[in-house]
C-alpha cells in the first residue's frame, strides 16, 4: 500500500482523511509494515466505505484488511437509519455469519496424542466436508423456517446440544427478527440437505493445544490453561447464505438509483436501512446468521458425539461463539451521545469489553472472548474485547490473506502442503488437495503481527495461544 496520503496517528492507527465524497475519515489498524503489505485497494475501499450515506464516526479497517467485495475484508463501519443510514450486501459479506467457536476438552496435550490420529479419522467421516457437501439431516419447508427464525436456540430444541451452550453463543444463539419469508426458495433448497456440514475454503475443524498464555486471570475466566487441549469449528451459512448476499446485492442495485445514492462502487450495492428493501435484507440476513448458528451447534453435537466415542473423559465445554461477517444493530456512543446503530462488521468480529449488557455473568468482569483463526500449520489465538470500544467494539477475524487463492495454486501443491503439515507433526484429513493448496499457510498475512497490531491498537487484549494438532478441511 502506498502511505503517501496516510498520516499515521500512532505505532499502530493510520488515518485518511476526509475528502472529497467522505462524510467521515477512514482508520487503518496495524504497524507500518503490515499496511506496506497491504494492497492498494484497502484503502480505496475503506474510503468508498467513508462515502456511503447516513454512516457515522468513522469507518475502520482491522490489521488483517485485504480487498474484498464492496468493504474490503476487515471492514467495519456503523450507520445511523435517522441519518438515512444505509445497510449493504457487500458489506456484511456472501458467507453471513461466517464464525468461529471454541470447546473446552480439558484434556492434556498427553492425554490427547494416543487418540489423535483415530480422532482426525472420526471427526473427518462424521463430519461432511467439501465443496456441496450433504449432510444426514434434511429439513422439509416447515423445518427450514423454524431453523432460520430459531438459530442455535431450534438446534438445542432439536437434541443438538444444551441450553448451557447458548449463554456462550453471540445473541444468545439466536437473531431476533429474522424474516424467513425474506429467503428465497432457491436459497433454502441450497441448504435443504446442508445442515451439519463443514464446506470448503478456509473452514475447518481444528484441534488445539494452548501453548501460551499472556493474561493468567482472564484465561482462569474463560477456562483456558497452558497444555491443555482445545477444538475450533470455523464455518458459516453455507450455501443459503451466498444465495442471500446474490440476491439482495442485485436488490440492492436497483434501491440505490431508486434512492439517488450515488455509489462509489457498484459492489457497495445498498438501500436505506429504513427502506422495503432494507428491511427486507435486514430479516433474510438475520436469518442467515440464524442458519450458520445452527449450523455451528450440530457440528458441536457431532464433534462431542466422536470425542465420546473415543475419548470420554473430553467435557467439550462451549468457550464462545463468534460471528464475523454481520450486520447488527447495537448501541454506540457517537459524539457523545449514545445512539442505535446498525454496525457492519466484514471479515471482524465484536469485541464486547468487561460489563457489556450482552456478555453473560461470567465474563461481565472479562469481556468477550474474541477468537481469531488462524491457518492450519499457524498459529490461532484468543483475546478478549476491552473497555476501549474502539471501532465499536471490534477487532480482526483472523490473519487476512495475503495472495489470492488462484495464486496459491499455482505455488503450491496440495499434496506438498499435506506432507509439510504432516512432517510437523499435524494431522491433516481433507476432502480437496485443491482446497489444501488454496489454503496453504503462506498464503495468510503473519498471524503473529496481526494479532500483535491488534493488541497494541487496544482492540483486544491478548490471552492465549493456540497451536494446531489435527485439522478436518473441505
Amino acid at each position: 500500500m502506498d502511505l503517501t496520503f496516510i498520516k499515521q496517528s500512532s505505532e499502530y492507527t493510520w488515518k485518511i482523511d476526509k475528502k472529497g465524497p467522505m462524510h467521515v475519515p477512514a482508520i487503518i489498524y496495524g504497524d507500518e509494515q503490515l499496511l506496506v503489505d497491504m494492497d492498494d485497494k484497502v484503502a480505496e475501499q475503506i474510503s468508498h466505505v467513508a462515502a456511503l450515506p447516513g454512516i457515522v464516526g468513522c469507518a475502520h479497517a482491522m490489521p488483517d484488511a485485504h480487498w474484498g467485495y464492496g468493504f474490503p475484508i476487515g471492514g467495519v463501519a456503523a450507520f445511523d437509519p435517522e441519518m438515512g443510514g444505509v445497510i449493504s450486501a457487500g458489506g456484511v459479506g456472501f458467507d453471513i455469519s461466517c464464525g468461529v467457536r471454541t470447546l473446552l476438552t480439558g484434556l492434556s496435550l498427553e492425554e490427547f496424542l494416543p487418540y489423535k490420529e483415530r480422532i482426525a479419522n472420526a471427526l473427518f467421516y462424521a463430519i461432511p466436508a467439501g465443496v456441496g457437501s450433504r449432510g444426514k439431516i434434511v429439513l422439509s419447508p416447515p423445518q427450514m423456517d423454524a431453523m432460520l427464525s430459531g438459530g442455535a436456540v431450534w438446534a438445542v430444541q432439536q437434541g443438538y446440544g444444551t441450553k448451557k451452550d447458548l449463554e456462550r453463543i453471540e445473541l444468545r444463539g439466536q437473531a431476533q427478527g429474522a424474516c424467513p419469508e425474506y429467503v428465497s426458495d432457491h436459497a433454502k433448497e441450497r441448504q435443504k440437505g446442508e445442515m451439519g456440514t463443514l464446506g470448503s475454503g478456509n473452514h475447518y475443524l481444528e484441534i488445539q493445544e494452548i501453548v501460551e498464555v499472556y493474561d493468567q486471570n482472564i484465561a482462569t475466566a474463560f477456562g483456558l490453561k497452558q497444555g491443555e487441549i482445545v477444538v475450533s469449528i470455523h464455518c458459516g451459512s453455507r450455501g443459503l447464505g451466498h444465495q442471500v448476499a446474490s440476491e439482495y446485492s442485485k436488490k440492492m442495485l436497483i434501491a440505490a438509483r431508486e434512492h439517488g445514492i450515488d455509489l462509489q462502487d457498484r459492489e457497495l450495492a445498498c438501500a436505506p436501512i429504513l427502506s422495503p428493501t432494507g428491511k427486507e435484507y435486514l430479516g433474510a440476513m438475520r436469518a442467515a446468521i440464524n442458519c450458520a448458528l445452527a449450523n455451528r451447534q450440530i457440528l458441536t453435537h457431532l464433534t462431542r458425539q466422536v470425542f465420546g466415542d473415543l475419548l470420554p473423559s473430553a467435557n467439550l465445554e462451549l468457550l464462545y461463539d463468534v460471528s464475523h461477517n454481520t450486520c447488527q444493530e447495537e448501541e454506540h456512543a457517537v459524539d457523545g451521545h449514545r445512539k442505535k446503530l446498525f454496525v457492519h462488521r466484514k471479515g471482524a468480529t465484536r469485541a464486547f469489553g468487561p460489563g457489556h449488557p450482552e456478555l453473560c455473568s461470567d465474563l461481565q468482569h472479562v469481556g468477550q472472548p474474541v477468537l481469531i483463526g488462524g491457518s492450519m500449520g499457524t498459529a490461532s489465538y484468543i483475546l478478549a474485547g476491552t473497555r476501549k470500544n474502539k471501532a465499536f467494539s471490534s477487532a480482526c477475524h483472523g490473519a487476512g490473506r495475503s495472495m489470492s487463492r488462484t495464486q496459491a495454486t499455482h505455488e503450491w501443491r496440495g499434496k506438498d502442503v499435506r506432507n509439510k503439515l504432516e512432517a510437523k507433526g499435524i494431522a491433516i484429513r481433507c476432502k480437496s488437495f485443491r482446497g489444501l493448496a488454496e489454503e496453504a499457510p503462506s498464503a495468510y498475512k503473519n498471524v503473529n503481527a496481526v494479532v500483535k497490531a491488534t493488541h497494541n491498537a487496544e482492540l483486544a487484549t491478548k490471552v492465549a495461544k493456540l497451536k494446531p494438532i489435527a485439522c478436518v478441511k473441505g
